[in-house]
């Protein structure tokens, strides 16, 4: 920034025949020229300013166009009124009024004294001398030092400093105008001599002129944004905005204009408002989902020599349903063992689907097989994969393999993309049952089972049947779950399943029995099967009916004919189909009681009534009368009670007094000392004599022991292995001191009696015709159980009882001596090849050997 004078040639009418003071300033910037002009004259000339020499290029009148720019200007700078007149048209000289006119203007404007408005200075100033910025000039100034230039005001001696002798300004410090745009100052002339102002203080700015010193910024990035994928070509993604800090009223410093760096040629961006839209068509998130846009925002209008800027947008896309599901593989091999419960997994099939999120969400579903029925699936929303389960239960035996064909589709889709195919597809499920060993299945599942209560031991009241639903069929043994029967009432063959009576059965004690059966698996134990029976008790009349309570009457003295001494009712445990029904009577010794006689109400209760008058209680104060109760089961049952009838003595009204006979009256002389001590000596009687008795069932008879005979030449055998802690006669050691007295002892002792006198004994005739194996060992078993005077321990015996139903009837030799010696083996050729062997050993041969 300089200053200078220039001259400029003024005639009127072509600006050249007279000399003009001019003083000028300008600044360069990259749209405008500022000019400031003074002198004592300006005329109405354009004019135009060589930016690279500074100096004037030309001065010339111009047309009106230019001169009312030029007005314009000049009348920004305060110097329109007084010095300059524009023509409107074209230029043409100045007639002698007009000069006139000018003449006087400029006389008024002298009286101003000085005038300034604004000066302009450039930021960002380098060099090493101070910036010049302007001078103040007052017209009373006449260059002889005389005039003192004051600068006060917004950074007056800080930033700026004035010359006060010559008023030039200079900035002193660099200045920004991003910081400070503009600084407001007051000048003032003073006399150098006395102080005293020359002219009013005025007041003037300077304006900080911007020059290009900031790049564009983007204060919100780095961007993130998404854009659906395939969308059309011009699809908005998202505005940037990039600010510039130079002065947007000022050329083009903060114009800025963006352009694309890195993302093309899927990204395009508006260079006048930063919006990205997409640039190409069919972009497919699963080929490519991240994208690195990199933005410029330049200024000076993207021309070059501009300062730029750039941010970075990171844009994803999003995705839609435009892919669809698939399975990758179209057969699908599984296994389940047929002991797999309802809804336990069989295998899982998945369809891949390249979208994701909603658009990947898959719904499974069986459209077809022979298995629709069996199996069932459903869809794992977090994995988006078909479960298939089971829906009945398997059987290997039935059915060995099945056959599904899943369907895998998408829900959601989008209309758009339907012409890229089907968004379903389809495989084949083959399912493989395997075998496992199951348990015993029983047919049917339940049994009800009605028994009378009389019914015999061993009496078969049902026959449970199991079998092994494996192939292999395995064979069965049956047993009872002992939880479910305590008392042991019931037995079940092993082999056959016939559930017979142990114990007899008594309704009015248990009248329900649920037991459960067990089935195992002879080959694998741990397969075992369980079925329940419920066994109900049927009644029959094997209680006789008794009297309800005890009952005791009392009839009075006074009593009359007839009276009602007492009403009887009676009870019976037994429950008859058509109800109970009692019948009463006196028993026969009592049929013709002349005390009293019973009266059946036909209600189940009878009346006792007096059948004469005048009782005496002092003759019998206690009758007892014999009553017959009967029910009306089959057979009848029938019992004898017994009613108590005590004779008292009533009041008129027959209020019981006194049923007591008058007390037996002690002699005076016994005093009750007397009676005391003979109660005491019968009392100590007593237990002497219970004392006796005790002694005498608890002695034992005293080991015999003969001396003369060496016990150790003895040899006893004594077969019986005890029964632990708690027997006590299992074992006897007098056995083996004394032999014979062994053989005493052995004769009271139960279970070591012979097994030949044991079958005589305890084997009922009807048994052994019968021939019931079964009947006969449980009937033997209870009896064991009921005889509380056996062993208490488990014993072994054997008994000789073969049965029924074999052909070669008995085989025991226990009758053998009764026959010849010589018997006749013949018949054994007739009993089949089981008995070949015998027949061969024992039959009549002839001569050649042949078996006859």
């Amino acid at each position: 920034m300089t200053g200078d004078q220039r001259s400029a040639n003024i005639v009127k009418g072509d600006c050249h025949s007279q000399n003009l003071d001019l003083s000028w300033t300008f600044q360069r910037t990259t749209h405008r020229t500022y000019f400031l002009l003074k002198g004592p004259k300006i005329l109405c000339c354009d004019f135009k300013v060589s930016p690279s020499k500074r100096m004037w290029t030309s001065g010339r009148m111009s047309n009106a166009k230019n001169l009312l720019g030029l007005g314009i200007s000049l009348y920004f700078w305060g110097l329109m009124d007084l010095t300059t007149t524009v023509l409107s048209g074209s230029a043409r000289p100045l007639t002698e009024g007009q000069e006139d006119n000018l003449s006087d203007k400029l006389h008024q404007r002298m009286k101003r004294s000085w005038v300034w408005n604004q000066f302009f200075v450039l930021e960002e100033y380098t060099g090493t001398d101070p910036l010049y910025v302007g001078k103040l000039h007052s017209d009373m100034d006449r260059g002889d030092g005389s005039i003192k230039y004051i600068l006060s005001g917004e950074g007056a001696g800080i930033v700026f400093t004035i010359d006060d002798t010559t008023g030039d300004i200079h900035a002193i410090q660099r200045l920004d105008r991003e910081e400070r745009s503009q600084y407001t100052l007051r000048a003032q002339a003073l006399d150098r001599r006395t102080g005293r102002p020359m002219e009013p203080e005025s007041e003037f700015i300077i304006k900080i002129q911007d020059i290009n010193d900031n790049e564009p910024k983007f204060l919100d990035g780095p961007y993130v944004a998404s854009v659906p994928e395939m969308s059309p070509v011009g699809t908005s993604v998202i505005q940037v905005t990039a600010t510039d800090a130079d002065d947007p009223t000022y050329g083009n410093s903060a114009r800025v204009v963006y352009s694309i760096l890195q993302g093309q040629p899927y990204f395009s961006v508006d260079s006048r408002t930063g919006l990205i839209r997409t640039a190409l068509m069919n972009m497919d998130r699963e080929a490519k989902e991240y994208y690195e846009v990199i933005i410029q925002a330049k200024d000076m209008g993207g021309q070059l020599g501009g300062l730029a800027g750039t941010t970075t947008v990171n844009i994803t896309l999003s995705d839609v349903n435009d892919n669809p599901p698939r399975f990758p593989q179209k057969h699908y091999q599984m296994s389940v063992l047929e002991s797999a419960p309802v809804s336990s997994t069989v295998g899982r099939v998945v369809a891949k689907d390249l979208d994701e999120g909603i658009n990947a969400e898959m719904k499974y579903s069986l459209v077809d097989g022979d298995g629709l029925d069996v199996f069932d699936i459903n869809t794992d929303p977090n994995y988006q994969v078909g479960i298939i389960t089971v829906r009945k239960p398997l059987s290997f035996e039935s059915k060995k393999s099945y056959t599904l064909k899943v369907e895998g589709a998408n829900p959601h889709l989008e209309m758009r993309f339907l012409n890229l195919g089907p968004f379903r597809d389809t495989t084949t499920v083959h399912i493989s049952v395997e075998d496992v060993d199951e348990p015993p299945v029983f047919e049917p599942s339940f049994y009800f089972v009605e028994v009378p209560e009389d019914v015999e031991i061993g009496t078969t009241i049902q026959m449970i049947s199991a079998k092994d639903p494996d192939v292999t069929n395995n064979s069965i043994r049956y047993s009872i779950d002992r939880s479910s029967d305590p008392g042991r009432f019931f037995y079940v063959d092993i082999t056959s399943g016939a559930l017979m009576t142990a114990r007899p059965l008594d309704r009015e004690d248990v009248s329900w029995h649920n037991i459960t059966v067990l089935a195992m698996e002879l080959n694998n134990p741990s397969q075992v099967g369980s079925v329940s029976v419920t066994v109900k008790v049927l009644d029959v009349n094997d209680n006789a009916p008794e009297f309800a309570r005890f009952y005791e009457a009392f009839v009075c003295e006074n009593a009359k004919a007839g009276q009602l001494i007492q009403t009887v009712s009676a009870i019976d445990r037994d429950d008859p189909q058509e109800g109970q029904h009692f019948y009463y009577s006196l028993a026969p010794e009592a049929a013709n009681n002349p005390n009293f006689t019973l009266r059946d109400n036909q209600d189940n209760t009878a009346w006792i009534l007096t059948r004469r008058s005048g009782f005496r209680q002092h003759e019998q104060n206690t009758f007892y009368l014999p009553i017959l109760i009967s029910d009306n089961g089959r057979p009848v049952l029938s019992s004898t009670g017994t009613l108590t009838v005590h004779v008292c003595s009533c009041d008129d009204d027959g209020l019981v007094m006194s049923c007591n006979a008058e007390a037996y009256v002690l002699p005076v002389s016994l005093s009750r000392g007397a009676l005391i001590a003979i109660l005491a000596c019968i009392f100590v009687l007593l237990v002497l004599v219970l004392l006796i008795l005790s002694m005498r069932r608890q002695r034992k008879q005293p080991y015999i022991i003969d001396e003369e005979e060496n016990i150790h030449e003895n040899i006893v055998r004594y077969d019986d292995e005890g029964g632990g802690e708690e027997d006590t006669e299992a074992f006897d050691i007098a056995a083996m001191w004394n032999p014979r007295e062994a053989q005493l002892v052995v004769k009271n002792r139960q279970d070591m009696l012979p097994e030949i006198e044991s079958l005589s004994r305890y084997v009922p005739q009807a048994c052994v015709m019968d021939n019931n194996v079964h009947s006969y060992v449980l009937a033997k078993l209870y009896e064991a159980d009921m005889d509380l005077w056996a062993p208490p321990f488990d014993s072994l015996q054997t008994y000789m009882f073969e049965g029924n139903g074999s052909v070669a009837e008995s085989l025991s030799s226990l009758q053998s001596v009764t026959t010849d010696s010589d018997q006749s083996y013949d018949y054994l050729t007739d009993w089949g090849p089981r008995f070949k062997k015998l027949a061969e050993m024992y039959g009549a041969t002839d001569s050649s050997g042949a078996l006859w």
